[in-house]
């Protein structure tokens, strides 16, 4: 019988949240970078409201991440790894961010009276933002134990 505050099916259920939390952000980083898909595509350069969308969907896949990973551990105290992994996943994130809207704040390749263009330097940058989440996110595996019977 299954009691109410079962850490199992608190696991469970946690899992379940972060998994569908990360796929709503996994569909709105997708109508960032390639609203064609959704019938929304309306310029032929990337600006300044797909990389925001992009921005958004992203936080939205680390914050779920973060909550279906941590479910995992099942109420047991986190190693320093995983402390640091969840470090990384903040910092990988402000990585992109800062790197997506570089133009926006000032220091990207179109100077302010410029309309903001996602370049070159920018999905670089992007893209090491995502490398760093998804090794914070490896930390925030907990330990496997081998039980030998």
């Amino acid at each position: 019988m299954a009691v109410a505050n079962d850490p199992t099916l608190n696991g469970r259920r946690n899992t379940r949240i972060g998994l569908i939390i990360t796929v709503i952000g996994f569909i709105l980083f997708l109508m960032g970078a390639s609203p064609e898909l959704f019938g929304l595509d309306r310029s032929p350069v990337i600006g300044f409201v797909q990389i925001t969308v992009l921005l958004i969907g992203l936080a939205v896949i680390c914050i779920g991440g973060y909550l279906g990973l941590t479910s995992l551990w099942n109420g047991r105290a986190r190693t320093i790894a995983a402390d640091i992994g969840l470090r990384l996943v903040a910092t990988g994130y402000v990585i992109a961010a800062v790197s997506g809207m570089a133009d926006v704040f000032g220091f990207g390749s179109q100077p302010w009276p410029q309309i903001p263009v996602f370049g070159y330097w920018q999905a670089r940058g992007i893209v090491l933002g995502e490398v760093v989440i998804a090794i914070g996110f490896l930390l925030l595996l907990p330990p496997t134990t081998s039980k030998e019977s």
